[in-house]
């Protein structure tokens, strides 16, 4: 049976985090430590903003070019996850934050655990077209690909309100159940 270190891990921090608490407040005063507590989560809600946005411009040039965002794709999930451990209160996890931004620490985490990911769908924005045909195609407006053929070459059947109409069918077992049929009809 394989034991995992995690459940005790979580359940450490809380305790972990107010020690750490106590020693950097003996060492520099009280109203230095929350103002550094203050000062990181400040820095982590800054790096989750810039993060973001630099993370879907990355994606979006990614998908523009056809290349595969994977790079993009940790990179940016890694300083997420930064700015989320520098908004939570405590020393242990802004030094786990802080040291995830450093771009050595976040190759040594993919090299360790890139391996066990999964990519389980692709990233193709609609109208575009992977390798030498990257870019929006003449004509091809929806990016959806309706089985063999070029996207978007289905058939697109344009019916006004009056061209359209539905009967109820008699034999349905959904049609006029005797428990509502004193309710109104949409």
């Amino acid at each position: 049976m394989r034991f995992s270190f995690l459940p005790i891990v979580i359940l450490m921090m809380p305790i972990l985090e107010i020690a750490g608490f106590i020693i950097v407040g003996k060492a520099i005063g009280l109203w230095l430590t929350l103002a550094l507590v203050l000062f990181t989560s400040f820095l982590g809600l800054l790096i989750l903003r810039l993060g973001g946005i630099g993370m879907v411009r990355n994606l979006q040039d990614a998908g523009r070019t056809g290349a595969q965002p994977a790079d993009e794709l940790v990179n940016g999930a890694m300083r997420v996850v930064a700015g989320i451990l520098l908004i939570i209160p405590g020393f242990i996890t802004d030094i786990l934050g802080l040291l995830l931004l450093s771009t050595t620490v976040r190759r040594f985490f993919w090299k360790a655990f890139g391996p066990r990911v999964v990519v389980a769908g692709s990233f193709r924005q609609p109208g575009q077209q992977s390798g030498h045909q990257a870019g929006p195609q003449q004509g091809d407006y929806s990016g959806f690909r309706n089985g063999p053929g070029h996207a978007g070459s289905s058939k697109v059947v344009d019916l006004d309100e009056d061209d359209f109409h539905r009967e109820e069918q008699k034999d349905s077992p959904w049609s006029h159940k005797p428990d509502d049929r004193d309710l109104p009809k949409p």
